[in-house]
């Protein structure tokens, strides 16, 4: 249930362009200094920096391109 909760989240906020740059951002940044500025060892601040990261950089690129079309009607295409 509360993944379910957690994707209807997700997929609302990619529709709306402006918070998903701001949520990508307030994501990548503490990636970044985890990944470059921290001091720690753990291993488990890598993999979170990664994940971040990753879902920072894909929140901001969906907000800067907006969303495109699964597919293509080769019919409604001309």
């Amino acid at each position: 249930m509360v993944l379910r909760r957690a994707r209807g989240l997700v997929l609302r906020l990619v529709r709306r362009r402006s918070p998903a740059i701001v949520a990508g951002l307030a994501l990548a940044a503490p990636a970044a200094w985890l990944e470059f500025g921290a001091r720690t060892g753990a291993w488990w601040a890598d993999g979170l920096a990664l994940v971040l990261g990753a879902t920072g950089a894909a929140l901001i690129w969906t907000g800067v391109t907006g969303l495109k079309a699964d597919w293509v009607d080769e019919e409604t295409e001309n």
